[in-house]
């Protein structure tokens, strides 16, 4: 019985070790020449600017049904005066971050660890390194680094496009006034909040990339391999993701 605990927790840790040395070993690339330009603004472009159609959609729907519902929770007790400041809170405090996250993840982390491990397979990782040019810093370090500053934008964008969904559905389902509306949008609205959030999108930018390339970088032979890296890349990155949320809002939120 002992012994069927340990394996699996010390595999556990194993990879938890093989993830952290990863992480280290891309920091260590990022702070020294050369850095491939033209490679990192391919993969902002890639990650950032394709993403945001998906991001928009989600954070549209999301703020409308959460002013939907927040309006009927507050009927209960007279409250629907809240739904301006509770959507804007929540979208820009949890649910612009994490679901934006979690949509990137599904579409960036599947790609870049399908990528990385097709060219593992291919053998195109072996040819860069006879060509004397370091995978780690040519195809690693570009999309770690664009998907750490996209993603905080994509949140942002995400945040201001939820908000203006739930004010949609409250001007033309809720009988708010568009003025009433968005001052108490405002009026309820922290920079703290933004920041924060903007934060979270950084943080998360940065697990994406990191669960792709490691699950494709030490992807299995075959295309039975590269399948089972990225599905792991996506459910690791999203788990990941909504753990370092409650994290993070344990760090910004509680005194």
């Amino acid at each position: 019985m002992l012994r069927g605990i340990g394996r699996p927790s010390l595999a556990a840790l194993a990879a938890i070790g093989r993830v952290a040395l990863f992480a280290a070993s891309i920091l260590g690339h990022l702070l020294r020449p050369p850095v491939y330009w033209r490679e990192l603004g391919t993969q902002m472009l890639q990650i950032g600017w394709f993403s945001l159609p998906v991001v928009g959609l989600t954070a549209l729907f999301t703020g409308g049904a959460l002013a939907l519902q927040i309006y009927s929770g507050g009927a209960r007790f007279n409250a629907e005066s809240v739904v301006p400041s509770i959507v804007a809170i929540g979208m820009v405090r949890e649910l612009g971050p994490v679901l934006g996250g979690l949509m990137v993840a599904a579409r960036v982390a599947s790609s870049v660890a399908a990528e990385l491990g097709t060219m593992k397979v291919t053998e195109q990782i072996d040819a860069l390194t006879t060509l004397s040019t370091n995978p780690m810093k040519y195809l690693v370090v570009p999309r770690v680094l664009a998907a750490t500053l996209t993603v905080p934008v994509l949140v942002g964008v995400g945040d201001a496009i939820g908000i203006m969904g739930g004010w949609l559905v409250g001007v033309t389902r809720l009988d708010f006034t568009s003025v009433t509306y968005l001052k108490n949008t405002v009026d309820f609205l922290e920079p703290w909040d933004i920041g924060s959030s903007l934060v979270k999108g950084a943080v998360f930018g940065f697990i994406i990339a990191l669960m792709g390339c490691y699950h494709g970088m030490t992807s299995g032979r075959g295309a039975q391999g590269v399948g089972r890296a990225t599905k792991a890349a996506v459910v690791a990155a999203s788990v990941l993701i909504l753990a370092a949320n409650y994290l993070l809002t344990e760090m910004f939120f509680t005194s």
